[in-house]
């Protein structure tokens, strides 16, 4: 049988997790944001992207030191290129994996 804290805990995680998410599409679906909030809110997705790939991409070794010349930054960077021309993600992709794969090869 399962413990009843056990319950407890699944129950307020999947709160903490849902009332996050849906709080914002409750109190502002039906009003008008400013733009400048739109414009900043915008921002967020490619912020956040950003603060995760940059220290993958320009640092390495424990503890981490800063190593530009790392093959993932140069595959990262024509991929990049690629994604700002097509906006495809799928292309994006494709291209990404098979410079990756061509870097293991060649380096």
């Amino acid at each position: 049988m399962i413990n009843k804290d056990y319950i407890i805990l699944i129950i307020g995680m999947g709160l903490v997790t849902f009332i996050p998410r849906w709080a914002p599409l409750f109190f502002l679906a039906k009003r008008k944001l400013p733009d400048v909030v739109v414009d900043w809110l915008d921002l967020i997705p490619a912020a956040i992207l950003s603060a995760l790939l940059l220290p993958e991409l320009v640092t390495a070794g424990i503890p981490r030191e800063l190593d530009i010349f790392q093959p993932r930054l140069l595959v990262a960077i024509p991929t990049f290129a690629f994604a700002l021309k097509t906006k495809s993600l799928g292309g994006t992709v494709i291209v990404g994996m098979l410079l990756f794969w061509l870097s293991g090869k060649i380096m």
